[in-house]
């Protein structure tokens, strides 16, 4: 689903707010999630689940697959996102 998909079930939802405010609102909530992530915070939907960042470790050995030399991949921060159980059943059944 698309940010304006998005956009457009919150205006069937809330037809007393135009498109500018829906916009506005989901702007903000990306924002702070964004920040907050990037401030290495955790972020906790209830119901939904939980995004958090995570340390991947610098490798001196890695290799390149299409030339199989060695290579250095420098540490870095990968996001994660762990479903919470209820997400996890709705998917499963």
């Amino acid at each position: 689903m698309s940010r304006p998909d998005i956009i457009k079930k919150l205006k069937k939802k809330h037809p007393k707010l135009n498109k500018t405010q829906l916009e506005q609102v989901i702007d903000t909530f990306f924002k702070s999630i964004e920040q907050a992530l990037v401030n290495e915070k955790t972020i906790e939907l209830r119901g939904f689940g939980t995004f958090f960042t995570k340390k991947i470790k610098e490798k001196y050995s890695a290799r390149n697959p299409a030339s199989g030399k060695l290579i250095y991949v420098p540490e870095k921060n990968k996001v994660r996102f762990r479903a919470s159980k209820k997400l996890k059943q709705l998917i499963n059944e």
